[in-house]
């Protein structure tokens, strides 16, 4: 510092134009050493800040310190120049920036409410959706507004009435609301431009049901995009407000999970620049329902197309509705080939339809993060995507999904006991064979071992544990006040896992014997 107090002596009369931001702290169009003067005080927390202080961060590491004075200081003197904003962020990237905290706003008209709340009462698993007359969209002081658009209820186990009893209508003033998991379509009435945010169409709004930590799936999806794992949906927090049209205000629901959905805009948004290369592909999604979704069943699977009703089916088709049973064909055909095949024909099989490097990479993460209710132990949790419609060339791509019941959230389930410490080789059950029949090769076992070491290795940034614990408590941090709310639930961050897990001891934040990074780096070096 005292070289460069003695500096900025020097710097009195010197100035030097320059765009307001960074380094203009004052506002008047040019960089000099009233504005070096500003930056100290920010230091220093001498002076309140400005409407410009934003232009404190000159380096653009997004912190003010000492090395914001030295730069521009050198900045003046012409020994260095300041240095290119980053682009303006836009599309999808706008929509899930990790570095903002979205707004959300939706209205509704008191029928279409009560609409909502009748069709539960008929259908608990309801997937129909109502008309919002209005969704707002507020994110750095931008505003977008969106009118008629889309919104049900979403989740699995997790659904439930958004308020009061069975048969009760919406009564203004007497409300007993509760937080549920939403789903948004833009242009489910009206199908235009207009009808979109940056392009996006779709959003899943998501409470934290299971996780008081507030940071699971925020954590699980980010690591896998750390890792390289691009099949990996977006999802940021935001905080969102419900209005029932003719209440005197809106409800705040708090902190909420905004998570990117898997459909044809998910294609579409990674065609160009990943291995997907086509986007017009079949889409299925996969989970259990009334039997696992393992790949085994062949033509006695239960499969359908999403019609757009409220049924629920084994494996589900996304995309190309219009021809299922071409794409049902080609599902079939993948599952006969990855049970019957014998061993050297299968293992020049599955390299040819399948990205086999970036399946066990993606399996790695799954069991790094300790998710139990998946493919491989539950038969539960994924999607597959086959990038043709040709019933034998394709490439087929696996896409993780629904990341809350992780990080020490565990369950006595299939091959499971304890998600932390289970035997990374034998995660799961052992007739699931898109993962199981991996492990019988030595090679693509030795690559997922190597992948599950890298993924905890000391020091590493992905999920070491003192790395771990510095990015949960910035992203506690940046909630943290707008967690109350007027729901009444949830309204506090815990280190701990659901409260119905078989293992409760298990915490994030603490070190020790019982911090679930730890144990799970533990497992892992054992093989």
């Amino acid at each position: 510092m005292r070289r460069i107090f003695a500096l900025w002596i020097l710097l009195v009369a010197m100035t030097a134009t320059a765009a307001a931001t960074p380094g203009d702290l004052n506002g008047d169009n040019k960089v000099d050493v009233a504005d070096v003067n500003a930056i100290i005080n920010i230091i220093l927390k001498t002076s309140d800040p400005s409407p410009y202080s934003g232009s404190a961060d000159v380096t653009l590491d997004g912190k003010v310190d000492v090395s914001d004075v030295n730069l521009l200081i050198n900045v003046i003197l012409g020994l260095e120049t300041l240095p290119e904003p980053p682009a303006e962020k836009t599309g999808y990237a706008y929509v899930w920036d990790m570095d903002a905290l979205s707004e959300i706003h939706i209205k509704v008209s008191l029928d279409e409410w009560n609409r909502l709340l009748e069709l539960y009462d008929g259908n608990s698993g309801t997937k129909q959706y109502i008309a919002a007359s209005r969704f707002t969209f507020v994110q750095n002081g931008d505003t977008t507004r969106v009118d008629s658009v889309g919104l049900r209820l979403k989740g699995n186990t997790s659904r439930r009435r958004p308020e009061g009893e069975r048969g009760q209508m919406h009564t203004s003033g007497h409300t007993q609301w509760r937080h549920v998991h939403l789903g948004i379509h833009l242009r489910k009435y009206v199908k235009d431009d207009a009808h979109t945010i940056q392009g996006v169409r779709k959003f899943h709004l998501k409470w934290f049901k299971d996780d008081p930590t507030y940071v699971r799936e925020l954590f699980c999806y980010n690591l896998f995009r750390k890792a390289g794992i691009w099949t990996a949906p977006l999802d940021n927090y935001c905080r969102l407000w419900l209005h029932v049209e003719g209440d005197p205000d809106e409800v705040y629901y708090g902190i909420y999970e905004m998570i990117e959905p898997i459909d044809e805009n998910y294609l579409k948004q990674r065609k160009d620049t990943t291995m997907f290369s086509s986007a017009k592909g079949n889409l299925w999604k996969c989970k259990y329902v009334g039997q696992p979704a393992t790949l085994t069943q062949g033509y006695n699977g239960d499969y359908w197309w999403d019609d757009d009703t409220d049924a629920n089916h084994t494996y589900t088709l996304e995309t190309n509705t219009a021809r299922f049973e071409d794409a049902k064909a080609q599902l079939i055909d993948f599952q006969l080939k990855l049970n019957g095949k014998g061993r050297d024909s299968f293992y020049k099989w599955i390299q040819e339809v399948c990205d086999v490097d970036l399946l066990l990479k993606t399996y790695a993460v799954n069991v790094a993060l300790g998710m139990w209710d998946d493919y491989w132990n539950n038969g539960n949790n994924y999607y597959l995507y086959f990038n043709t419609e040709d019933l034998y060339t394709y490439q087929v791509f696996f896409i993780p999904y629904d990341y809350d019941n992780t990080l020490g959230t565990s369950l006595q389930c299939g091959n499971q006991s304890d998600s932390g410490r289970q035997n990374p080789l034998q995660w799961g059950v052992s007739g699931n064979p898109l993962i199981q029949r991996l492990m019988d090769y030595d090679d693509f076992r030795a690559k997922y071992v190597a992948y599950l070491k890298e993924i905890v290795a000391d020091q590493s940034d992905l999920m070491y544990c003192t790395d771990a614990i510095e990015r949960i408590r910035a992203w506690q941090d940046k909630i943290r006040d707008y967690v109350r709310n007027d729901v009444g639930e949830d309204m506090v961050i815990e280190d701990r896992p659901a409260y119905w897990g078989n293992h409760p001891e298990y915490r994030l934040l603490e070190l020790g014997s019982n911090n679930f990074f730890q144990v799970k780096a533990a497992a892992i070096n054992n093989y």
